[in-house]
């Protein structure tokens, strides 16, 4: 079988997950020792005590995420797994995109966890809370919905921020556009259009200050050749020159998540496994919507890296 090794993004947290990993495993614990000794912060106890909605922050979710994926990778590690003898290819999520790179030996863990609280914290300052807002089309095809930001985007910006796959389209923006474009979307007859509880228009125009914060921080960080090919957000396709890896890092704060054509990519290109390592299981749903054929594994307690290992057997 050909594999590829999914990272998930924000929403997955959840207060609890990752101690399980850590109670079973030294080197997934080490992972949580080596963030917490990174940020200068034990953001393992907000992870595993709570509160949910300290946990929640874009600055403490994105390492957290990180942390959990590396975790539940090194214990698989340390039961004889090799990501680079059995993997073909990584790719992760919006902010699992560091996750995949960390795995992959471009970033060490530590600049990970730096490099998503520096993003996290410049995300939440690019635009003031309640100015900007993303919602959910369900339903709809893409140039409608693209048709409808154009329209909505004439005062203030709003674009496709996420192709989930599956008849899931994300829009990010400024709010009142984002509105706008939502009622559009219905109009033209899109099944769903929710508006999201988030922090901030991510992957929106509206995040060019984070961009830029982005810029600097990944000029500052030595990044390795990975040794399995991390497939990038904003073009959906391998990359391996650190150097254009760090730009697409760059692009990826204010352009588009492209999942539904990662996974069908990896479709096109003989990959027949995926596993989503660290918490929850959005991309496994995802990935199964998009291509039928592609058999998906979740990897985030101790029994399932014992059944992920099992598979590889």
């Amino acid at each position: 079988m050909s594999v590829a090794i999914t990272f998930p993004g924000q929403g997955s947290q959840l207060v609890g997950m990752g101690k399980a990993l850590a109670d079973a495993f030294p080197d997934a614990r080490r992972v949580f020792e080596e963030v917490d000794a990174a940020l200068g912060q034990k953001l393992s106890s907000v992870m595993w005590e709570g509160p949910e909605e300290t946990l929640t922050l874009t600055s403490n979710a994105q390492p957290a995420l990180m942390a959990v994926s590396l975790a539940a990778l090194r214990a698989m590690e340390a039961e004889g797994f090799s990501l680079k003898e059995k993997a073909s290819y990584v790719a992760g999520h919006s902010l699992g995109e560091y996750s995949a790179l960390a795995a992959a030996g471009t970033f060490s863990v530590a600049d990970a966890a730096r490099l998503l609280r520096i993003r996290g914290n410049a995300m939440q300052a690019a635009v003031p809370v309640g100015e900007g807002a993303m919602a959910a089309i369900i339903g709809l095809e893409m140039d409608d919905v693209e048709s409808a930001c154009r329209e909505a985007s004439a005062s203030a910006p709003c674009q496709i921020a996420n192709d989930n796959g599956g008849g899931q389209l994300v829009i990010s923006g400024a709010k009142e556009s984002v509105e706008h474009a939502a009622r559009l979307c219905t109009e033209k007859g899109a099944k769903r259009a929710i508006m999201l509880t988030v922090s901030a228009p991510f992957h929106s125009a509206l995040m060019a200050p984070a961009a830029e914060a982005m810029r600097e921080a990944l000029a500052a960080v030595e990044m390795k050749v990975p040794f399995v090919p991390v497939i990038a957000n904003v073009l959906a396709k391998p990359l391996t020159d650190p150097q254009e890896i760090a730009a697409r890092l760059v692009d990826q704060v204010t352009g588009r998540v492209r999942w539904r054509e990662t996974v069908e990519w990896f479709g096109r290109n003989g990959v027949t496994t995926l596993y989503e390592i660290g918490a929850g299981k959005v991309l496994s749903g995802l990935a199964r919507r998009i291509d039928k054929d592609i058999t998906c594994t979740v990897v985030g307690t101790p029994d399932d890296v014992a059944a992920a290992l099992a598979s590889f057997a």
